[in-house]
């Protein structure tokens, strides 16, 4: 699946581990703020988020873009510490 993953980092060292964690994930840095990998699983993304989750505080935000993800193009946000998912038909 196709997993596109834009940051809006509260600080610098969020930055810093965030970029870590996505590149020991395979992703590759394509735009300032943006990551993209095409080789995450359902499986590897429920590990992806635990790491994310690890490594941001509050004021952190970001989301993330997949697709196919059942048939369908789904949204995750992190914004505030809490996770939010909306799945749009295609």
């Amino acid at each position: 699946m196709f997993v596109s993953v834009v940051l809006d980092p509260g600080s610098l060292d969020s930055a810093k581990a965030l970029s870590v964690v996505l590149k020991q994930y395979g992703f590759k840095k394509v735009q300032r703020a943006c990551w993209e990998s095409t080789a995450v699983n359902e499986a590897l993304f429920v590990k992806l988020k635990q790491d994310i989750d690890r490594v941001t505080d509050y004021y952190d935000t970001l989301r993330i873009y997949q697709f196919p993800l059942k048939g369908m193009f789904g949204i995750t946000e992190l914004r505030k510490k809490k996770w939010r998912r909306c799945l749009i038909k295609q």
